[in-house]
């Protein structure tokens, strides 16, 4: 499994790389904060919405702390997808976020 550090994951996004962000943990905590860009598959929904993923784009999967993520990424990989798990998580994360907005009713 790939693996790359929170500040690795930053400097890409700072220096404007094509970064596909996955946060997969859950709508409540996400409401919280993620990284600028992310979207947000709650681990438990993967495996029914892998079909919206391109297999040819490189997906970087986070979590609160790089355990989801992993085992996001172990799912990913064995159905051929490109995937680096984002160790330690948004607690390890010191960039910038975005705030989820006001769900429309």
């Amino acid at each position: 499994m790939i693996q790359k550090s929170a500040n690795q994951i930053e400097e890409k996004l700072l220096a404007n790389e094509e970064l596909n962000v996955i946060d997969v943990r859950e709508t409540e905590e996400v409401a919280t904060g993620k990284i600028p860009g992310a979207v947000n598959i709650p681990l438990s929904l993967i495996e029914f919405r892998m079909h919206e993923l391109d297999k040819s784009k490189e997906y970087t999967m986070v979590c609160r702390s790089g355990s989801r993520s992993g085992l996001a990424t172990q799912f990913l990989q064995s159905h051929g997808f490109q995937v680096v798990n984002m160790t330690g998580g948004m607690m390890e994360w010191d960039g910038a976020v975005e705030r989820a907005k006001q769900s429309q009713r």
